[in-house]
């Protein structure tokens, strides 16, 4: 079973959420979209380039089974910024389709309007700014079609729960065989 994931890349994206979570999708069978905000590589918030599959504008339309955002500064407020990515989570909660956030990226959620009264969790640094939702310090929160997590350090243990719920957990220990994590 095929699961389409799109990750949207805006200039200053946190490099490790984003790869991290991407490669373990892939190693798990998602066909994962990179879809940039702008043409070219986009310069991650370490100076790592990265070059999206598409740009998001070009993806709008297409069906995915979740949509994933990387924290990192200033990535995340180019998220907040972008008309396309509020309304593309916007149209996916209304489908009840699945939604994922890192690090500061749930600031973009509380934007959208797609988090209120959901337990969710984020970077230590931007706690106070979530008052729309019920705070948890875990590493990584699923409540309903919501899961967030709080940073770099906890990317892999967030990657492994999207492979988790989008198939399974047989494929979570397929994956991890090779990989060897501690999740």
């Amino acid at each position: 079973m095929s699961r389409k994931v799109l990750v949207p890349l805006a200039p200053g994206f946190e490099e490790i959420e984003t790869i991290t979570v991407v490669d373990i999708l892939r190693r798990a069978g998602a066909r994962v979209t990179l879809a940039g905000t702008e043409d070219g590589p986009i310069k991650g918030s370490r100076g790592v380039f990265v070059v999206a599959d598409q740009r998001l504008s070009e993806v709008l339309d297409n069906d995915f089974d979740l949509v994933m955002l990387p924290g990192g500064q200033p990535g995340v407020t180019h998220l907040q910024q972008n008309a396309d990515v509020i309304q593309l989570l916007q149209n996916m909660d209304r489908q009840e389709k699945y939604i994922a956030a890192i690090c500061a990226a749930p600031l973009v959620l509380r934007d959208a309007g797609v988090m209120q009264s959901l337990e969710t969790t984020s970077h230590p640094s931007i706690r106070e700014q979530l008052t729309v939702s019920r705070y948890s310090d875990e590493r990584v929160v699923v409540d309903g079609r919501l899961v967030t997590s709080r940073s770099p350090g906890t990317a892999m243990e967030f990657a492994f729960k999207l492979v988790e719920i989008l198939f399974g957990p047989e494929m979570v220990d397929k994956v991890n065989a090779g990989v060897m994590a501690r999740i």
